[in-house]
């Protein structure tokens, strides 16, 4: 089951559930759609898969089962 993610992992910009903005890789690596595609080129800097945009949970299912409240923040050095 997906975590959810509450954050991007390179600006910390908030990424609630509900948010369009949310991009994922394989690996649940989370960034927002900015960093994720004007950034990092649609390739993610952690494990070198590519995005795509994260599902939103339903209200009920969100409920049932919360995103993750665990922030990940690790802005990427883009001098290398």
């Amino acid at each position: 089951m997906l975590e959810i993610r509450p954050n991007c992992e390179h600006c910390n910009k908030e990424l609630p559930n509900t948010s369009t903005e949310a991009m994922i890789c394989s690996f649940e690596c989370t960034y927002c759609k900015t960093c994720a595609m004007a950034i990092f080129k649609n390739v993610c800097p952690s494990c070198s898969g590519n995005f795509t945009e994260r599902p939103i949970r339903t209200k009920e299912m969100i409920e049932k089962y919360p995103a993750s409240a665990e922030r990940i923040f690790k802005p990427k050095d883009l001098e290398k």
